[in-house]
C-alpha cells in the first residue's frame, strides 16, 4: 500500500491532541525504554500515563517485556514524556508506523530525545552488565524510515547524519557517569532485522564491520529524530556476549535477567542527564 503522506501528518496531529487533552503539562524530553529496561518508572512522579491502546494511530507492543504505556511524569523536577516499550521492525511494522511516536512527541514539543536498548556486545573488551554510549550506528535493518515521499512540514529531504548521536549529550552522560563511578563504554551500535540472534559468521561480519554492540531497535528512531532537528542520545545494556570463538546460547530470560540487574545504573545515567538538561 502506497503511503499516504497528508493521511499520515494527520495521524500525528490526531495523536498529539488526544495526548495533549490528558497530558496538561508540557515536555521538551522524551525517553524511550527498552527490553527489560522499563524500571525508571519507578523513579519518577508519575502525573499521568496513557495505554498505547487508547493513543489514536499509536501501534501496539507485542513484545512481552514491554508494558506499553505512555507516561507523563517528573524526573528531578524536570517533566518528560516516557515510552515503558518501544516497536520493532521484527514485530511486521511499517517503519513510518514504528518512528510514529517520534513524530507525535516533536508536535508535543519534544527537543530531547533519550533512547535505551539491551544488546550483545560484539567487542570482546565490552563485558555483560555494563551500558555502552552509543556514539554512531549501523543500519542493517535493510530499510530507512525516510523512505518515500519527505515530510518537508518536519524535516528535509536530505538529512545530515554526522552527529547522530548528539556530541553535547554523549559528553554529559560520560561527565554523569563520572560523577556516580558508573564504567561505562562508548561505541557503535549495530542495527539488525531480528528476531532471531546473529549466527557465528555474522557476529565476525558486524565485528570486522566495526561494530561494538547489536540490537533490534533505536537507529530508526534515531534517524526519524536527527530528520526533525532533535538531539538524541541512546544508551546499550550490554546483556549478553556475541564471541563467535566462545559463543554460548542465549535465550530472553537471561537478556531480561542481566538487563534488570543493569536497569540501577542506566537509572542513574538517565536520570543525571535530565537533571542536567
Amino acid at each position: 500500500m502506497r503511503f499516504d503522506k497528508e493521511k499520515y501528518l494527520a495521524e500525528i496531529s490526531n495523536a498529539a491532541s488526544y495526548i495533549k487533552e490528558i497530558f496538561s503539562d508540557t515536555a521538551d524530553t522524551a525517553v524511550i525504554l527498552g527490553t527489560g529496561l522499563g524500571g525508571l518508572v519507578a523513579e519518577i512522579e508519575v502525573l499521568a500515563e496513557i495505554p498505547y491502546t487508547d493513543i489514536p494511530h499509536f501501534p501496539v507492543s507485542t513484545v512481552k517485556s514491554h508494558a506499553g504505556k505512555l507516561i507523563l511524569g517528573k524526573i528531578n523536577g524536570k517533566t518528560v514524556l516516557l515510552m515503558q516499550g518501544r516497536f520493532h521492525y521484527y514485530e511486521g511494522y511499517p517503519m513510518h508506523r514504528i518512528t510514529f511516536p517520534v513524530r507525535v512527541f516533536y508536535k508535543l514539543g519534544v527537543r530531547n530525545l533519550l533512547v535505551s536498548n539491551a544488546a550483545g556486545s560484539l567487542n570482546p573488551l565490552f563485558k555483560k552488565g555494563h551500558v555502552m554510549v552509543i556514539d554512531d550506528h549501523i543500519n542493517l535493518l535493510g530499510d530507512n524510515p525516510l523512505i518515500g515521499p519527505n515530510l518537508d512540514e518536519l524535516g528535509p529531504r536530505f538529512p545530515d547524519m554526522s552527529e547522530p548521536y548528539a556530541k553535547d549529550l554523549v559528553a554529559l552522560a560520560e561527565a554523569v557517569a563520572l560523577e556516580n563511578q558508573i564504567s561505562m563504554y562508548k561505541g557503535v551500535y549495530v542495527v539488525a532485522q531480528g528476531p532471531n540472534l546473529e549466527t557465528r559468521a555474522e557476529y565476525r561480519f558486524l565485528r570486522a564491520a566495526g561494530g561494538d554492540v547489536v540490537g533490534m531497535s533505536t537507529v530508526p528512531e534515531d534517524i526519524v529524530a536527527v530528520h526533525m532537528g532533535m538531539r538524541v542520545l541512546a544508551f546499550s545494556v550490554i546483556t549478553d556476549l556475541c564471541l563467535p570463538d566462545d559463543l554460548k546460547p542465549v535465550n530472553l530470560e537471561e537478556i531480561i535477567a542481566v538487563a534488570g540487574e543493569t536497569e540501577p545504573q542506566l537509572t542513574t545515567l538517565m536520570k543525571g542527564v535530565i537533571a542536567k538538561l
